[in-house]
């Protein structure tokens, strides 16, 4: 059974005449293990397929199912549940809480999962450690790079072992050398198991994954093994 099945995706902003169209009769499948990127230029349609994948919005039309569940049918407390325990996000913007430390937001998360003090310790200081930041875990984000920021926002992602890792331009905000150390993450990532899904606009990135499918104009137009 594949971990996420996209059956016939529509997605509607919009009323009446002003509706916009951003997916339109979407298929796909992800199986457990995979390293997919989904590719495509601004306005394709890609973004709004992430949110779908995440949890953090709706289709207008079609099924999602994720581990043999339809999405449309479950409640917010068991969506935010999913949101929370099973996919890890990475973000281009990083979302770093400027105030607190780089073990302070690796940490943030885990509280809401209701986790004891010294276990979101110890779950942060390993992430950060995965992702070899060890030793930047007191420092602000404005005391480290681009590249040192995304990495808290990995280890942010991974501190709680989500099977699902669903990154947005992880690499779009970054250097070509903190961008090769990105992805060089995420190949160790999905080479321990986890299903990483990466969201570009770069072909270059794009072709670094086992798998690229294609967006444009909110549709599929191609599917291939790289």
């Amino acid at each position: 059974m594949p971990l996420i099945e996209l059956r016939n995706i529509s997605k509607l902003y919009g009323e009446r005449e002003s509706r916009v169209s951003a997916l339109e009769d979407v298929s796909l499948t992800v199986n457990r293990g995979e390293f997919v990127a989904v590719a495509g230029a601004s306005g394709s349609g890609k973004s709004t397929l992430m949110n779908l994948l995440g949890c953090l919005d709706v289709q207008t039309a079609g099924d999602y199912l994720l581990d043999g569940m339809s999405v449309k049918e479950l409640g917010e407390k068991k969506l935010s549940q999913i949101r929370n325990r099973e996919i890890g996000f990475i973000f281009q913007s990083f979302n770093l809480i400027p105030a607190l430390t780089a073990k302070e937001n690796v940490e943030l998360p885990l509280m809401y999962r209701g986790m004891s003090k010294n276990v979101r310790s110890e779950l942060a200081v390993h992430a950060l450690q995965k992702v070899s930041l060890g030793s930047r875990m007191e420092h602000l984000p404005s005391r480290m790079s681009g590249g040192q920021q995304q990495r808290v926002a990995i280890a942010r992602a991974i501190a709680a072992e989500p099977p699902v890792i669903l990154a947005d331009e992880p690499t779009g905000n970054l250097d070509s050398r903190c961008g090769k150390e990105v992805m060089r993450i995420l190949y160790d990532l999905n080479a321990q198991g986890k299903t990483v899904i990466i969201i570009t606009h770069d072909d270059a990135v794009a072709a670094q994954a086992a798998r690229t499918i294609r967006i444009a104009d909110g549709r599929v137009v191609a599917d291939v093994r790289n």
